[in-house]
């Protein structure tokens, strides 16, 4: 009898669940993503090893809010609220696992557009796998729904605080709206967040860099939530110098140990270059900042009357190449250039050379940013890049000091 009991109950349970999609306008799509949400809290609570807000001794991690993401099936396109784990990171299996009969065409099309395919390439190979009837037109009509992805990932609410933050202008040749041929600035900020995980804050188009347009960069992202950074990162523009130091009030600037080599080695005769650039960068490896200045005062008397205008460089730019001697807890290696930034950036570039020039702004933003995309996924189920507790010790530092200087 209890075993009927039993029978009867989970009926009534699953008629009324069932019931509740009946009024649906898609009532087969409904029901799968209500499955699919059932099965990453069951997932991801396994994975922390207690429900959400509940006090358990065998909990691994926490949740730390959910991640919109866009899953295309054979039933159509859902849009899942993936639940964020501060260690380790998840991500549903039916995505990881996905196959490719479930990706379909769509996600075929768009993986070879997000890889630098031109539209005439991708026309020519569905046909070499058996898809017929599928024009340039039409691809470029189905990669337009990934803009939807990507104006929700650019526009996305951002922490409070980043502790770094690493920031670049890339150039690409487009058309503008009235057909000319343009070089157009790319700018992209890259950020550590509080759980130690790199993520890419923000792509942004300009016609150029001056003080104005990385104001308005800067503002932006102060309007999607971030309101403080220890240090930024980058080459020495003289406008992102102004805009960030009114934006970020007390907040450190890094001048680029590499970008700021290059500029001082661009006043030394080739023969003396690469002598000259050993000596120069004993400057960034010392261990303490009272260390590097001594090793730069004996390149200024060695070499102060034979280089004249690099040792005048470096006089003047050393203290913001130094910056980073300020944060001791973290590795210097990652926080004194945008190295980082220089191999995403030559990543990004073998990709869009297939596309000498885009026909549009909005094409350009559409490749680059799902590609960003990507990297965001991978570094979130990564290693932390940072250890959160030496984040934590240069935030609580960095406040104490603004304190002080109140």
């Amino acid at each position: 009898m209890r075993n009927n009991s039993k029978k009867i109950d989970e009926t009534k349970i699953f008629k009324e669940i069932m019931t509740q999609f009946v009024v649906d306008e898609d009532p087969l799509l409904s029901m799968l993503k209500w499955m699919m949400e059932q099965l990453m809290k069951i997932e991801s609570e396994i994975k922390v090893g207690a429900k959400k807000g509940e006090h358990n001794n065998q909990r691994r991690s926490y949740f730390s809010g959910y991640r919109p993401r866009r899953f295309d099936t054979r039933l159509g396109t859902v849009y899942l609220m993936v639940p964020k784990i501060r260690k380790g990171g998840y991500i549903p299996f039916f995505i990881t696992e996905k196959r490719r009969s479930e990706q379909a065409l769509i996600s075929m099309i768009q993986e070879a557009y997000v890889n630098g395919v031109s539209t005439r390439k991708i026309e020519r190979l569905v046909k070499e796998l058996g898809i017929e009837n599928i024009s340039a037109s039409q691809v470029s009509q189905i990669n337009k729904g990934l803009d939807e992805q990507t104006k929700e990932f650019r526009n996305r609410t951002l922490q409070k605080e980043y502790p770094f933050v690493w920031i670049d202008a890339l150039y690409e040749k487009m058309r503008d709206y009235e057909g000319k041929v343009v070089s157009t600035a790319i700018m992209i900020a890259y950020g550590v967040n509080q759980e130690g995980k790199r993520e890419v804050l923000a792509i942004e188009p300009f016609i150029n860099e001056s003080y104005e347009t990385w104001k308005n960069f800067f503002d932006k992202l102060k309007a999607r939530g971030l309101q403080k950074i220890a240090l930024l990162v980058s080459d020495a523009h003289l406008g992102i110098q102004k805009a960030f130091k009114g934006a970020f009030i007390g907040a450190s600037w890094q001048r680029c140990k590499v970008h700021f080599m290059r500029n001082i080695l661009a006043h030394i005769p080739h023969k003396a270059k690469e002598s000259f650039a050993a000596k120069l960068k004993q400057i960034w490896l010392q261990e303490s900042k009272e260390d590097a200045l001594k090793i730069a005062a004996m390149i200024q008397e060695e070499f102060g009357k034979k280089f004249p205008e690099a040792i005048e460089m470096l006089q003047n730019g050393l203290e913001d190449s130094l910056q980073f001697y300020h944060f001791p807890q973290i590795d210097k290696r990652r926080i004194s250039s945008t190295n980082m930034l220089e191999r995403i950036n030559k990543e990004i570039r073998r990709r869009t050379k297939v596309i000498s020039i885009f026909p549009s702004r909005d094409s350009y933003l559409r490749l680059v940013t799902t590609y960003l995309m990507e990297f965001t996924e991978d570094w979130e189920i990564e290693r932390s890049y940072i250890k959160p507790d030496k984040l934590q010790e240069a935030m609580d530092n960095f406040k104490v000091q603004l304190k002080k200087a109140a």
